[in-house]
């Protein structure tokens, strides 16, 4: 549940003119796959896969989560999630969401029906305890809200804007089922990565976690989040315009987080921008 929920609020709407859609007829289908490894401390401790198909104006997306290195000593928990929707401009809008994962014996579940870049309506297992504490979520709160695997996708108006600072100037409203969050990205610069699939400039993000409903304001957790210091790099992949998590990385209790990507493949249009060899 920590990594899902981790990988979910760091990675994550009004709809524009008909004219921006590309039709079934016209669209070229893109297919990327990823295996991220998951560290903290420098120790390896999962693993990860994402599957992220487009095709015109329409994506499908899952990801994976599962224990290795020395994880597979203390944890049993693994899980998945798969999103779908459409991305018209710059933004994103998600259609329906799931999760499910198995941690610590317990079992998690989320199902949100999304549209028009809000939620509609949400079924989550297990239920908060009652607090009084706890912030509430509204109906107001699920509104212009995305959930976190869709929030992982990036677009960018133009394709000459993906590797520069309006890359990463944006906020993420997040809807995770169970609370309201925030992600607030703002531009440090970029880097060169190469080796893993992916030769070319990656955008470097700081990012800040900002609670908004569903937590308690008193946990030491919720504190820590929202002071940590967080980084996202982002690359675009497939497309120029649509960016995605190439490395994700923020401060935890035990060390340093770090999602990054071991291999990527792209197939299909877009192969030789997302080469850039």
């Amino acid at each position: 549940m920590f990594g899902l929920t981790s990988l979910g609020r760091l990675v994550a709407l009004p709809m524009v003119v008909g004219s921006l859609l590309v039709t079934p007829a016209e669209a070229k289908k893109t297919n990327i796959g990823g295996l991220y490894a998951i560290s903290i401390a420098g120790f390896k401790i999962g693993k990860g896969t994402l599957s992220l198909a487009m095709k015109g104006n329409a994506y499908s997306a899952k990801v994976s989560l599962a224990p290795a290195g020395i994880g597979t000593l203390f944890s049993t928990g693994k899980g998945g999630a798969e999103a779908s929707g459409w991305l018209v401009g710059s933004k994103v809008v998600p259609s329906k969401y799931r999760m499910a994962s198995h941690a610590s014996n317990i079992d998690f579940y989320v199902k949100l029906n999304q549209g028009s870049g809000h939620i509609r309506s949400s079924d989550v297992a297990p239920q908060f305890k009652p607090n009084a504490e706890r912030i509430k979520v509204t109906r107001r709160h699920k509104r212009n809200a995305i959930d976190p695997l869709s929030a992982a996708l990036m677009p960018v108006g133009r394709a000459k804007d993906s590797l520069g600072p309006k890359a990463c100037s944006r906020k993420l409203p997040i809807f995770d089922g169970w609370t309201r969050f925030d992600i607030k990205l703002s531009y440090q610069g970029t880097k060169e990565v190469s080796g893993r699939g992916y030769d070319g400039p990656v955008v470097v993000c700081k990012a800040r976690w900002v609670p908004i409903a569903g937590h308690r304001p008193s946990k030491e957790s919720v504190k820590r989040m929202a002071r940590a210091n967080m980084e996202i790099w982002i690359a675009p992949l497939g497309r120029d315009n649509v960016l995605i998590p190439y490395r994700i990385s923020m401060d935890t209790k035990n060390g340093r987080l770090v999602v990054e990507a071991t291999k990527l493949s792209v197939d299909g249009a877009g192969r030789e921008q997302a080469a850039r060899r």
